[in-house]
């Protein structure tokens, strides 16, 4: 039973011949310019449910131990938690956590490459050694650390790196090994940083503008960081209706910002082209214009000051409904590091102080990993930021943190280790935000929301499950193992699609007192839980033009019970 549990969780990803675990050799040392092997795995567990359908832990060991003797590590990127104790591999570990579907924070970079270094070509090493790396699914944290070895630490080039850890991790036309965009800009980091003598200059950031072209109504827009070592992303800022600019006319007049500021005050911003600024209209307030594809300048009351290069613009999409509720239809988000956009490498450290990203909704990251983002929320966007000066306790100024690569002998920092018994909760809690309907928040309140579904982007792509489909076990020369599966051999087994629940067409009822709404949700009991979500289904759509799609809901409709359920059991 635990071993089907496994294959219906794996999915494509078949088992491996000899272990019956989801394990592949990135690289092996049948290679004369190889001398070690690099294995990619999903994280193990060792308390149940879990190990019923993940990889145990005790069977992992137990094939390393027969395979390779003493000669194995394990890399974990886990900031869940790795779902086993440290004893449990002989403490044969190295923890550098950080979150699912997320870059690492840059820093830990040098470490991660100085460590496995170390373990297989510092002076005490033997012949034969290997790295052993994992994440949740052995996909996009584990890939990434891989690829980034492979080209700072070997010399190979990002596309060749990327195309081996795809091609022995996942099943052709299934899509590539590491897909997340935010990661591979990490991974074209690295090759810069391998390049320019391996420099990092940590540095404060303040966020000064954030410049949106297209924007729809309803867009929240939040300023996110790492924080706890990168095991914990914060938010630092989510803009409200009172900062926001927007601009008159057509989303063209608004130019990229080329010249932030250089002076003490965030106000006002100077931007190249003047026809902005003879635009500006007032803030928004209570009541006011909503932005809907217009271009606006998000301008925050008070500073936002990011303790690192490593910042996070997050997007999401809400529509008006009711019993304080709020319909989620778009999520996005983008990471990029300050010091890399203002040329660090390139400039022997000396990075620009103030720069300009820009980026296009297109080439954002989606839902937990996936290409799926809901409707489209903006065109494009750009952040226009500079570096702060730290300061110590007395006030004097302290200089940036300059990060290089250990060298053999040093020693290498490791990060802090998640709780692993945290582990046994992160598949049933929501690891990021998701589409669907949620409770309205003290944040979101004062996040201006649009008055229906309707939107002109594209219905969402593959879900996070399918980008996880493909991923398929290899052996130590680069042979694939497969397994006899239900649709025959080698053949992954593919899921009906589906149905579409035909959403009716309906016309907005009279507004709801929001006071005698919430009441009504708390008497309700589970028993009348399917009249509430039909009356609410209803509820949320305004009418536009006469008429609504299910095609229209397709990003909503499918999280609508499960959330209100989820809810009601709080």
């Amino acid at each position: 039973m635990a071993s089907l549990l496994r294959q219906i969780v794996a999915g494509p990803r078949q088992k491996h011949s000899e272990t019956g675990l989801d394990l592949c050799y990135v690289t092996d040392n049948s290679k004369r310019y190889l001398v070690y092997s690099f294995i990619a795995t999903s994280g193990p567990s060792s308390t149940y449910p879990q190990r019923a359908y993940r990889n145990p832990t005790d069977a992992l060991v137990r094939f390393l131990d027969y395979k390779h003797d003493t000669n194995w590590a394990i890399w974990e990127f886990r900031a869940e938690g790795t779902g086993y104790p440290d004893s449990e591999v002989y403490g044969r570990i190295r923890h550098y956590p950080w979150p699912d579907h997320h870059p690492p924070p840059f820093a830990l970079v040098p470490h991660i490459m100085a460590s496995m270094r170390d373990w297989l070509k510092g002076p005490d090493t033997k012949p034969g050694r290997v790295i052993v790396v994992h994440c949740k699914a052995g996909k996009g944290r584990s890939g990434t650390a891989a690829c980034s070895y492979l080209i700072s630490e070997e010399g190979w080039t990002v596309e060749d790196a990327l195309f081996r850890f795809t091609t022995r991790r996942m099943r052709s036309g299934f899509g590539a090994g590491v897909s997340i965009p935010s990661q591979l800009r990490w991974i074209r980091y690295v090759d810069r940083w391998t390049k320019h003598q391996k420099l990092y200059v940590e540095r404060q950031i303040e966020v000064l503008e954030v410049h949106a072209w297209g924007l729809r109504d309803g867009v929240k827009v939040a300023v996110e960081g790492y924080i706890d070592e990168g095991r914990t992303i914060k938010n630092f800022h989510t803009f409200n209706r009172y900062e926001q600019i927007i601009v008159d006319g057509n989303k063209e007049n608004l130019t990229s910002p080329t010249s932030p500021m250089t002076s003490a005050s965030s106000h006002p911003l100077p931007i190249s082209d003047s026809k902005f600024q003879a635009a500006e209209t007032q803030r928004t307030a209570s009541g006011g214009h909503e932005t809907g594809g217009n271009a606006v300048i998000f301008r925050p009351a008070q500073p936002i000051i990011l303790p690192t290069n490593d910042i996070s613009i997050d997007l999401e999409r809400r529509n008006k409904a009711t019993y304080g509720w709020t319909m989620v239809t778009s999520v996005a988000h983008v990471w990029f590091n300050t010091f890399f956009e203002g040329h660090g490498p390139e400039n022997h450290g000396d990075a620009t102080k103030d720069g300009v990203f820009e980026i296009a909704w297109d080439a954002m990251d989606g839902i937990k990993g996936s290409a799926r983002k809901g409707t489209r929320a903006l065109d494009r966007l750009a952040v226009v930021w500079r570096t702060v000066d730290r300061h110590s306790s007395d006030g004097k100024p302290e200089l940036p943190q300059i990060i290089t690569e250990p060298k053999e002998g040093e020693p290498v920092p490791e990060t802090k280790a998640a709780d692993w018994k945290s582990a046994q909760h992160s598949d049933s809690a929501a690891l990021g935000k998701d589409l669907g309907l949620r409770t309205e928040s003290p944040v979101s309140v004062d996040v201006s929301k649009a008055s229906s579904l309707r939107s002109s982007g594209s219905s969402p792509q593959q879900s996070e499950e399918d980008q996880l489909l493909g991923v398929k076990a290899r052996g130590p020369s680069g042979e694939e193992h497969v397994s006899q599966g239900i649709g025959g051999e080698g053949q992954p087994t593919v899921m009906d699609p589906k149905p579409d629940l035909g959403m009716p067409k309906v016309k907005s009822p009279e507004p709801i007192d929001q006071d005698e709404g919430s009441k009504k949700m708390k008497d309700v009991g589970l028993g009348n839980v399917a009249s509430v979500v039909g009356e609410m289904q209803k509820s949320r759509i305004d009418d536009v033009n006469g008429e609504k799609t299910g095609q229209d809901l397709e990003t909503s409709r499918e999280h609508f019970l499960g959330q209100i359920l989820k809810e009601h059991e709080r």
